[in-house]
């Protein structure tokens, strides 16, 4: 084994920067702003249904598809993208991203159809396909190991802030110069990021062993890959499992919490994106208090972190399903009370958005980290961020949406279920990863300051 790798991999040698603490800084600065910028022209559309549905006629599946459309094609490129980045220039890799997905954004405010739209918001998530896995390796890489998984729930967490932004900003632009103006505006910023985004430094490219090499030649190799970790390794299924489930409820919620504010409260958008923006905000906060409360939680015993998450996804289900369906079952919950309820929920429902990817890029191979997080990204977007939507578009069409809305939290039940059928060999798969990690011959020219903590085994 290379000694240089043997050095960075042992015990107390975890705790160091890639290049230099303001290097660090300046990776996770930019990297979050992005990320930022990423679910700012994701979720602005949300604000905009009730000018689209009385503009178009549209019903609430196809609103309910623009928002989907991004997702879908994040989770299809993700795996291509990240194969891409991991074996080239993650930095080079963003900056394009960044671009492709600022100028589809830009370009919504042209649509004069349905489709011509719906074609659009597929562009911008082909653009943002691959950037929270390529992102959240860079951070992995730069940081020590004793700070990952704070760090990571802040990367993630910054998604919720985008995403505040996107509904507020939606709201009060559409309601002054229209909705195609409020596509245009959000557009720019991530122009000008993706530029300064070139004076981020690389992780250098890490050799990888033959079987490894094999594995991420090209896009069926490496879901073949994929296909064989989930098999092998359990925990990695069912946390990939988990974190789709949980975010059917945030993306359902965040999608249609505005019409439903509109709709059953009578409020006008534009306030209604207000008021959405703030729970959407609570969230944002859940995430971090969150992430850090689940490390606490699993220092002594690994798995108490998956308990504790578990815990949370079916707490975040109760006060939920009593804020959006307390008025069915007879209960004398005031306007008032029942917004302080969405608002727990939401801080609560976010709970597994820091936790779990952490979890997953551990049990990775430090050359395939960005591949191994687009692992649990492609069971997010497409099972959890483009199916919340839908499902709630459909439920809303056959009854209301309060009905619908009350309802989709119950998938925060399965989501509990799979981290407890995950904390059982969770432990036992840490051990043999961090065994695969200690045989795994790196250069060294390529430092592994949180390469190695505590666990690479999923794709190896």
């Amino acid at each position: 084994m290379n000694t240089a790798a043997l050095r960075e991999a042992a015990p107390g040698r975890d705790d160091g920067y890639l290049f230099s603490r303001g290097q660090a800084w300046f990776a996770f600065a930019m990297t979050i702003g992005l990320m930022m910028v990423d679910y700012i022209d994701r979720q602005v559309i949300v604000s905009l249904f009730p000018y689209l549905k009385a503009e178009w006629n549209l019903s609430d599946k196809q609103l309910g598809g623009l928002v989907s459309a991004v997702s879908v094609t994040v989770a299809l490129g993700a795996i291509p993208v990240a194969l891409l980045a991991d074996r080239g220039s993650r930095v080079r890799s963003v900056v394009v991203m960044a671009l492709v997905w600022s100028l589809a954004s830009i370009s919504c405010m042209f649509s004069r159809g349905y489709g011509q739209l719906l074609a659009a918001r597929s562009l911008v998530g082909l653009g943002e396909a691959g950037y929270g896995s390529v992102g959240a390796a860079l951070i992995a890489s730069h940081f020590p190991a004793r700070l990952r998984g704070a760090l990571l729930a802040g990367f993630f967490a910054s998604a919720s802030v985008g995403s505040v932004l996107g509904v507020l900003l939606g709201g009060v632009i559409a309601a002054r110069f229209g909705w195609q103006a409020a596509f245009g505006i959000v557009g720019v910023p991530g122009l000008v990021l993706a530029l300064l985004y070139l004076k981020v430094r690389d992780y250098p490219t890490v050799k990888l062993t033959p079987r490894l090499d094999r594995a991420t030649s090209s896009t069926r190799s490496a879901a073949g890959a994929i296909v064989q970790a989930l098999i092998r390794t359990r925990t990695l299924l069912w946390l990939c499992i988990a974190g789709a489930a949980q975010l059917v409820v945030v993306s359902a919620i965040w999608s249609w919490l505005p019409s439903f504010l509109n709709r059953v409260h009578g409020v006008v958008p534009e306030k209604a994106a207000m008021s959405a923006a703030l729970v959407v905000f609570c969230g944002a906060l859940g995430s971090v208090v969150w992430g850090a409360v689940a490390d606490r939680a699993g220092l002594r015993r690994p798995r108490a972190r998956l308990y504790v998450v578990a815990l949370l996804c079916v707490a975040s289900m109760l006060v939920l399903m009593l804020g959006f369906g307390g008025a069915r079952l007879g209960l004398a919950i005031g306007a008032q009370a029942q917004f302080a309820l969405l608002a727990a929920g939401g801080f609560l429902m976010t709970c597994t958005v820091g936790p779990l990817p952490a979890a997953v890029i551990d049990v990775v191979h430090p050359g395939i980290r960005a591949t191994g997080a687009s692992v649990i990204s492609l069971f997010q977007n497409l099972f959890g961020l483009a199916a919340g939507p839908l499902v709630a578009g459909f439920l809303s069409d056959a009854w209301t949406l309060e009905f619908a809305l009350t309802a989709v939290p119950a998938f925060s039940l399965l989501a509990a279920g799979a981290l407890l059928v995950a904390a059982r060999t969770y432990e036992a798969d840490l051990q043999r990863a961090c065994q695969a990690a200690q045989a795994t011959e790196l250069p060294a020219e390529a430092p592994m300051p949180a390469a190695v903590q505590p666990a690479r085994k999923a794709l190896a």
